[in-house]
């Protein structure tokens, strides 16, 4: 049996934090390729450190697209809040290294004849749900990000003028019989404007908004707080510390909850199952705790580049299912076809819907009119429950 008492601990960034200011500008280029031709292929890396960013990778789609990527990088970076010596939208530098696809790599992916698509790499690919929250996430890093989330619309809004984009939160919660029922200890380093700014009135700023987005009661006398715990945080960003693309990945998942293949997500197109696998397998794990098969569920599935077919499918249960896994393993194979196409027809990625993905996780999120969070639908519930 699962332990049913403990205490866990997740940690989210902000929009503004040097990695994240990466992946937004990664997905942004990929977003600006799949408006052009929605088959494009993208593999898009950036570096950003003191008033420079660097992009590179690999690409197939419209030249046109190339020669905006300077464009595309400014605008994040603007949209971010970036207006700071050191880290200016209008004075950074940018340079674009992007280049044709590997034609090695693009013969093993390509359908051609006989053969289906194949996966763009090997690997493992892994998707959790639980049925602690309505949103069917783990609660350390779901509350992780609503925290920083609210955080930016107060800072966008003009309401937290004081506040910068760069911010770190961390959530340790405690659980009694598997669920979650408080708060042990908040952590959070926010970036400020104000120089002469104390951690004690930064906690004065934020305070409120922590308390509103978190459930009523699990804050307790007893919860430690420690905000801007080394004090002054006026140095931010890209400034303060370099970032690049995919380095958040327990970030953008699941906080540490559940197992990680080891792939990022941000600047790679549905063709790389990196990225569309994790978010199938998300799709088919929240449907089996939607359907009630189990409370817990972890899906893995693998690849061979080249080769169309999953090369496995685990389910683990934690002890929660109503059924045995390997009727669930057989199931979420008959309502959903799992090959790259299969899944990009599927959750229909191939659309400009990914810049959004970029902060504050790729999973949790409500699915959206233009299909965005596609993979956060529960409309497999019927389906599953017939299979099984």
């Amino acid at each position: 049996m699962p332990r049913q008492n403990y205490i866990f601990t997740s940690e989210s960034v902000s929009e503004g934090h040097p990695d994240k200011v990466c992946d937004r500008i990664s997905d942004a280029v990929l977003d600006a390729f799949l408006a052009e031709d929605p088959h494009a292929r993208v593999a898009c890396e950036t570096f950003a450190t003191t008033d420079r960013v660097v992009i590179g990778g690999e690409v197939r789609g419209p030249g046109a697209v190339i020669k905006r990527v300077e464009e595309i990088a400014r605008d994040c970076v603007r949209d971010i809040g970036y207006e700071q010596e050191g880290f200016h939208w209008a004075n950074l530098k940018v340079d674009s290294y992007l280049h044709a696809q590997s034609a090695d790599i693009a013969q093993g992916v390509d359908a051609d004849g006989n053969k289906d698509e194949g996966a763009g790499d090997q690997g493992i690919m892994f998707g959790y749900a639980c049925n602690e929250t309505p949103e069917l996430m783990p609660a350390p890093i779901l509350f992780a990000h609503a925290i920083l989330r609210r955080l930016a619309e107060a800072r966008k809004s003009g309401a937290e003028p004081a506040l910068g984009p760069d911010a770190k939160s961390q959530l340790t919660v405690r659980y009694e019989n598997g669920k979650p029922v408080g708060i042990t200890s908040v952590v959070l380093s926010t970036q400020h404007t104000d120089p002469a700014l104390t951690s004690d009135d930064v906690r004065a700023i934020v305070e409120p908004h922590i308390r509103d987005v978190l459930p009523e009661g699990w804050l307790l006398p007893e919860t430690e707080w420690w905000v801007n715990p080394t004090g002054k945080f006026v140095i931010g960003g890209p400034d303060g510390d370099a970032g690049l693309t995919g380095r958040k990945i327990i970030v953008d998942t699941y906080g540490g909850a559940a197992p990680h293949g080891g792939g990022a997500f941000s600047g790679k197109d549905p063709t790389k199952v990196d990225r569309s696998a994790a978010y199938a397998a998300r799709y088919l794990a929240k449907n089996v705790v939607a359907a009630g098969l189990a409370e817990r569920c972890c899906l893995q599935l693998s690849y061979a580049i080249g080769v169309a077919k999953p090369l496995s499918i685990y389910v683990d249960t934690y002890g929660t299912g109503e059924v045995d896994e390997t009727r669930i393993e057989r199931a979420v194979n008959e309502v959903m076809n799992l090959t790259p196409r299969g899944i990009r027809e599927h959750l229909s990625l191939n659309r400009p819907i990914f810049q959004r993905t970029a902060a504050y996780g790729h999973f949790g999120r409500a699915p959206e009119p233009d299909g965005g969070f596609s993979w956060e639908k529960t409309d497999l519930v019927d389906a599953l429950k017939a299979a099984v």
